[in-house]
């Protein structure tokens, strides 16, 4: 049976919800899907202080075991723009893996959430994104077959590029019922994808 990764990194929680929704639409394909997160970086104290979302229910992925899956679908809020150290220290890891081109031809996709509209959505799934084509990836974006990332009567998410949401600054916005539609299409078409490919 094929089976997917969604590998995340999140601070506050908007990125958590998001891949549980992507999870959501791999699993509604029949395809099977496994949530996992990257490990937190920052002191428990200075989290604690920052009001980091320190209980998630999400093991712990190691790098080694990236080789187990068809599919990875990463995704981690924005820092300036591009990935948060906790996420690329994770890939930074995966040098062994790209030696041997353990990756190469598995499908990925990537997803984030930023503060504002132009707090730097695309360039993050971006700075994502080249961890995945240095492995050697096929990259899926969201299509715009997702017409939710159309919208203009409201504010939502959702790139060319993969699923996204907004935060707000305080994070006080969590993702919208569009933002997580999109997320589960993500999530259905990179398992469309792996089927193909398997």
């Amino acid at each position: 049976m094929s089976k997917v990764l969604v590998l995340y990194y999140s601070s506050y929680g908007h990125v958590e919800t998001m891949a549980h929704s992507i999870a959501e639409g791999v699993r509604a394909t029949g395809v099977e899907a496994v949530v996992k997160r990257v490990p937190e970086l920052v002191p428990e104290e200075a989290a604690r202080a920052n009001h980091f979302k320190l209980e998630q229910d999400a093991p712990v992925a190691t790098p080694a075991e990236l080789v187990e899956y068809d599919g990875i679908i990463i995704g981690a809020p924005t820092r300036f723009g591009r990935l948060p150290a906790q996420m690329a220290n994770f890939w930074d890891q995966t040098g062994g893996l790209w030696a041997k081109g353990e990756l190469i031809g598995k499908v990925g996709a990537v997803f984030t959430s930023t503060a504002t509209q132009h707090g730097g959505q695309e360039t993050t799934l971006y700075s994502l994104m080249s961890n995945l084509l240095h492995h050697g990836m096929v990259i899926s974006g969201l299509p715009y077959s997702f017409q939710g990332q159309m919208r203009s009567d409201e504010i939502v998410g959702g790139a060319p590029y993969g699923a996204t949401t907004i935060a707000n600054g305080d994070g006080s916005r969590q993702p919208s019922e569009t933002d997580l539609e999109g997320a589960r299409f993500l999530g259905r078409h990179v398992a469309g994808l792996v089927r193909k490919l398997s």
